[in-house]
């Protein structure tokens, strides 16, 4: 079955709530396991999830409720699913850092 998600700009956690039919404290703590969930907040501190966001979230409990994957291996699939790979990361990380003493060797030659 086809999950429709409306048209709008943003939703509020309960909205989100029923759409993935969920409890509103799933939603906040896949929040803390999926960093690619990053919902806006207002100045009162609600919640706005963007359509990417509940898209990202449908994706997230198709993988862990109808796929039966753990957390740490949804999150794996997610990043096969970009293309990304943890591995990437580290040399991401090592090519900043040779650009970073690069950059203060230039620094020093113009000072």
């Amino acid at each position: 079955m086809e999950t429709i998600i409306p048209e709008k700009a943003y939703f509020r956690i309960g909205e989100v709530s029923k759409i993935l039919e969920v409890e509103s404290y799933v939603i906040r703590y896949w929040e803390t396991e999926f960093k690619s969930v990053k919902p806006v907040r207002t100045k009162s501190a609600q919640r706005l999830y963007r359509k990417k966001d509940v898209e990202e979230l449908l994706t997230i409990r198709n993988l862990l409720y109808s796929q039966r994957f753990t957390i740490d291996g949804a999150r794996k699939q997610l990043a096969k699913m970009r293309g990304e790979s943890p591995e990437s990361k580290d040399v991401d990380k090592d090519k900043l850092l040779l650009i970073k003493r690069e950059l203060q060797q230039i620094k020093n030659m113009i000072s």
